[in-house]
């Protein structure tokens, strides 16, 4: 998958997205959430995460603490150790990778060595399945510079609604 391809085409729409979005916020369509889900389960069924993980590689998920307990115990690891091998406090105090590409990404396969156990974040990502989407506008802007699954879901749902 060509992610610097996306990237740049994310780049030059994405005035015209900010704007798509907006709009959604103010005047969201009744039907919205269906639609998002439909446009999301249509995006995934044409990209596959696999041949990209740039979400992997370039950026890093908050750890919850349900995430760090899980991850740790899957790991047969004290807490504390998990976080001192692995993890940092960041400038907003949330605990995140000490580092990027992510550890447990498998760069051969692109596949997660904790994928069961993965932290919630990661589960969720990039958030295109998600109600009201229009309340994470600025995430989901800030994701079709990452992901190209987002600028595919944003297309799509673009020519959906603004028939």
């Amino acid at each position: 998958m060509d992610i610097e391809h996306y990237k740049k085409l994310a780049e030059q729409k994405s005035k015209e997205h900010k704007k798509f979005l907006e709009q959604l916020k103010k005047k969201p369509p009744k039907n919205l959430d269906y639609v998002v889900e439909d446009t999301h389960e249509e995006t995934f069924e044409e990209i596959d995460c696999l041949s990209c993980a740039n979400c992997c590689k370039t950026t890093g998920p908050l750890f919850t603490e349900k995430d760090k307990e899980r991850i740790a115990k899957h790991l047969r690891m004290k807490i504390s150790d998990f976080e001192t091998k692995f993890l940092r406090v960041d400038e907003d105090q949330d605990w995140v990778l000490q580092s990027t590409p992510c550890f447990f990404l498998d760069p051969n396969d692109n596949k997660c060595s904790i994928y069961d156990v993965r932290p919630k974040a990661c589960r969720e990502y990039p958030h295109t399945n998600r109600k009201k989407i229009y309340q994470i506008n600025n995430l989901t802007l800030k994701n079709t510079l990452i992901c190209p699954a987002t600028y595919v879901f944003v297309e799509k749902l673009r020519k959906v609604l603004e028939k």
